[in-house]
């Protein structure tokens, strides 16, 4: 079983940062790719980024180049740093972890951007 637990969301305004965290509880956290989704109001839940257990990223084209992610195995904690935030980047914020074929999801952390 694997529990996950998101922290550092907020209201920003445009322009600035935030630095999300999502820790992992259980035997499988080191093992397993971990991402993190978005949700906007009213559209469908979409990839933001993700990371292999051994490093290697992806990012939707969206925020390539102002979103990093990262992850601690010793701390068995997923990051995801946010710099140039926009107002279309509001949205609650889900941590995922996958190992296999199963998913595992966090309670979601709100993101508000303001103009």
């Amino acid at each position: 079983q694997v529990q996950l637990v998101e922290s550092g969301g907020g209201l920003v305004q445009a322009g600035g940062s935030l630095r999300l965290s999502c820790a992992c509880s259980g035997r499988l956290c080191s093992y397993a790719a971990m991402g993190w989704h978005r949700q906007a109001p009213g559209k469908q839940r979409e990839l933001v980024a993700d990371i292999t257990n051994g490093g290697t990223t992806n990012y939707a084209d969206a925020v390539k180049g102002r979103f990093t992610i990262s992850r601690d195995n010793a701390k068995s904690t997923v990051y995801l740093q946010m710099n140039g935030l926009k107002p279309e980047d509001t949205a609650v914020y889900y941590c995922r972890s996958r190992y296999g074929r199963n998913d595992y999801w966090g309670q979601g952390t709100q993101v508000t951007v303001s103009s």
